[in-house]
Parts: C-alpha cells; structure tokens; sequence
C-alpha cells in the first residue's frame, strides 16, 4: 500500500503544470520603477543562477580538500564458501577397525567468515592539505567576484533596457505630435488652394510630409515594442511582460573627478579582484605541488573478526607508515613547472586587466561629457527649431511665406526635439556605463 502511494504521488507531481522559471512579472497596471526593475532582474535572471551555482560548487570543493585532515576507514564482511583437501594423513587414518573401513574424505566444504573495520589517519605531510584547503578557499572567492562582476553587467543592462523603453516612448510621442501638426498643415494647405491663395502644390507637399510622418510614427511603434521585449530579457521575464515605467530621462552635471574614479575602480571592481584571488589560489597550488618531494606519514588501525563459525575469533593491529616519493620527480617537477607557469600568466592578466579598466573610465567619463555637452546643445537648438515653426507658421498663414518653408521648419523640429531625446539617453547610459567601469552606483 505505501509504494503504491507512493508511485500515485510521483504521477501526479509529473502531470500537475509545474510553475515556468524566470516567468514572474508585473502586472500590467503596475507602475515599476528603475529601482524595482533592477531587483527584478537580480532576483531571477538566469545568468546569477548560473554564477550561484558556481559559487556553491567552489564552497563544496572546499570541503573536498578539508576531508584530507579527516580520517578515512571502511567497514567490510566477506562470506566465502570453499572445497579445500585435507591432509592426507588424517585422510587415510582407518576409522572404526575392521567393520565398516571408511576413510576420510580427500576434500571437505569449508565456510568462512571475515569482519574487518579499518580506519587511516594522515598524521603530517608538511602543509600539503592546508595549502589545497587555502586554494579552494581562493577559488570561492573568486567565484563570488565572478558574481558580483555579473550583478553589475545585469545591473547596467537593465538599465540600458530600462533607458531605452523611456527614449522609445518618448520617440514614439515626437512621432505622434508631428503626425497631427503635419494634418494642420495639410487642412491648412487645402483651405488656401479651395480659395485660390495656394497652388495644387502645397497641398501635394503637405501630403507627402504627412505621408512620410506617418512611416516615421510606424517605425517609432515598432522601436517601443523591441524596446520592451529587450527589457524583458534584461529582466529574465519569459512569460506576457507589461508595465507602466517611470519617465526619468532627465539630467544634472555629474562632477567627478577622473583620477579619483580611477583609484575608485581600482579598488572596487570585482573583477580584479577574483583575479587577485585566483592569483592565490594559484600560488598555493604552487606551494602544494612542491610539497609531493616531501614524505607523508599516516597512521592506520584495524579491528577484525575471523573464523570458519561462531563466536568468530579477534584480532587487532595498528601501524604508522612513512611514505617517501621516489619515483615521480620528474612528474612532480613538471606539475610546479606548470603551476608556476600559470601564475606567471594571472600576473600577466592582472596588470592588463588594470589597464583596460583605466581604458574603460576614461572612455566612459568621455562619453559622458559628451552626452552633457549634446544635450546643452539639443535643448537651445530645440527652443530655436521650435520658434522657427511658429515663425513659418504665422508667414504661411499670412501668405507671405511658401509651403516649402513650413514643411521644412517642421522636420527641423522633428529633429531637434529626437536630438534631445537621444541625448538624454546617451547621458543615462553613459552614467551606467560609468558606474559599471568604476564598481559603484552615482544615482
């Protein structure tokens, strides 16, 4: 009756739907923020899993290695049957005198029965074990860097995702505007050619502007769309993803100052320090591997119980054994040669890693001035774009300006006011990217 329990429970956790991973999302009226969508992220991307499991795997090997200082033993029974000859002076002894003569049998079936518990104890072997333990201890500190590393890539890439929905959006709304002010246009043009104060031509123009805006606004939807399926793998969202987000394409200067950000990377950035940890790791390596020319003694017992019935009989030993590598020297020597190789190489990698991360705060604190500098620019060349329609508005209502003017002024603010959208996304990435090089958040 229990296995059959049993086995109906394992079914019905087969046939039951199991919840999807990675597919928690927010409602579709849920107002989520930059902060909540980077919690989100964290909490369930696939790609900290991954690093959390290596971590994981990185403590157990710690394990592994402190099992050296631990004794080892075993506990065996052995169960034999065998047909064995006897002596052949008890074989052919006369039994019973002269009735009956019957000798012994040649072969007889023998059981017999063996117990053995054991047990062996590495009593010295010149730090070998400590130096293993101390590696993996290394190891598990690089492998939390190595997660901390892709904390801050899930971080910026949120952020990114998260920059571009908003930038999308607001395109997306430039794109909406314009399709109305280019209707106005377009009514406006075919008023004035009813009446005889336009030719057929500014009513053709203004149509192929209107035409050309309307395509524009069907790449916008389309870009608003790819934003927010982008946005969604940022999350790890597998499932229907929708949410209201929180418009802050805004901008203040950032005053930073360049050499202090570069210590402050130096300092901070995860991923020079897992390489400094396996750079231990590595050295220890070295000192265990030196450490196989060197003996080791171990100490070992037994307790056992033999006989061919029972009460078995008892028996007990124990010995300390000095064992003395004589032969692998050139193993050895190739293993510290190998080991010393691979140090040589993390150094290696260490001080190019620290220049590329020099690499990557100036070329970010570029591109963050930059983006400050684009959107000071944007924003008076947007007040300017935006006059200049009022201007040719008013000139072509009057009938002192020409369709060519107004359709002209008009794509100028089109552009200026996506200079300015765009602009201020460069910033907010360019502050992520900055934040990402240096190992630490500003906003």
């Amino acid at each position: 009756m229990r296995h059959f329990v049993l086995v109906a429970g394992v079914w019905l956790a087969l046939l039951l739907p199991q919840p999807a991973q990675g597919a928690d999302s927010p409602a579709p009226d849920t107002v989520l923020t930059l902060q909540e969508a980077i919690d989100l992220a964290l909490s369930q991307h696939p790609s900290l899993h991954v690093r959390q499991a290596e971590v994981e795997a990185a403590r157990q090997r710690v394990w592994q290695q402190a099992a050296g200082y631990l004794p080892s033993g075993g506990y065996t029974y052995t169960y034999s049957r065998q047909r064995r000859p006897i002596s052949a002076a008890v074989g052919g002894v006369n039994v019973g005198g002269d009735q009956g003569l019957q000798r012994r049998p040649s072969a007889q079936l023998f059981h017999f029965h063996s117990t053995n518990v054991g047990l062996s104890q590495v009593l010295f072997d010149f730090g070998r074990t400590l130096d293993a333990i101390r590696a993996a201890q290394a190891s598990v500190e690089a492998s939390q860097a190595d997660l901390e590393t892709t904390q801050q890539t899930v971080i910026l890439r949120t952020k990114q995702a998260y920059y571009s929905v908003l930038s999308a959006q607001r395109l997306l709304q430039v794109a909406e505007e314009t399709v109305q002010q280019n209707e106005k246009h377009v009514e406006e043009a075919q008023a004035r050619f009813e009446i005889g104060l336009a030719p057929r031509f500014d009513v053709t123009q203004a149509q192929v502007q209107l035409s050309n805006a309307m395509l524009d606004r069907v790449s916008a939807r389309n870009n608003v769309a790819l934003a927010w399926e982008t946005l969604r793998t940022a999350l790890g969202i597998t499932g229907p993803f929708h949410a209201t987000l929180v418009d802050m394409l805004t901008w203040e200067p950032l005053a930073v100052d360049d050499e202090e950000l570069l210590e402050l990377a130096y300092a901070k950035r995860p991923e020079l320090r897992g390489l400094h940890a396996r750079e231990r790791a590595a050295a220890r390596n070295v000192s265990a591997l030196q450490k196989r020319y060197l003996p080791a003694v171990t100490g070992n017992a037994q307790y056992s119980w033999t006989g061919r019935e029972y009460p078995l009989q008892e028996g007990w030993s124990w010995s300390v054994t000095l064992t003395l590598p004589l032969f692998d020297d050139i193993l050895t020597a190739a293993r510290v040669a190998e080991a010393r190789a691979n140090l040589r190489g993390l150094q290696a990698q260490q001080e190019e890693l620290r220049q590329q991360v020099a690499l990557e705060v100036r070329q970010n604190l570029l591109r963050l001035r930059e983006a400050e500098e684009r959107i000071r620019v944007s924003e008076q060349t947007l007040i300017q774009a935006r006059e200049n329609l009022a201007l040719a508005e008013g000139r072509y209502s009057a009938g002192v300006g020409n369709i060519i003017e107004l359709t002209d002024a008009q794509v100028l603010l089109t552009s200026a006011r996506a200079q300015t959208v765009q602009a201020l996304y460069a910033y907010k990435t360019a502050v992520a990217e900055l934040e990402k090089a240096v190992g630490q958040q500003f906003e």
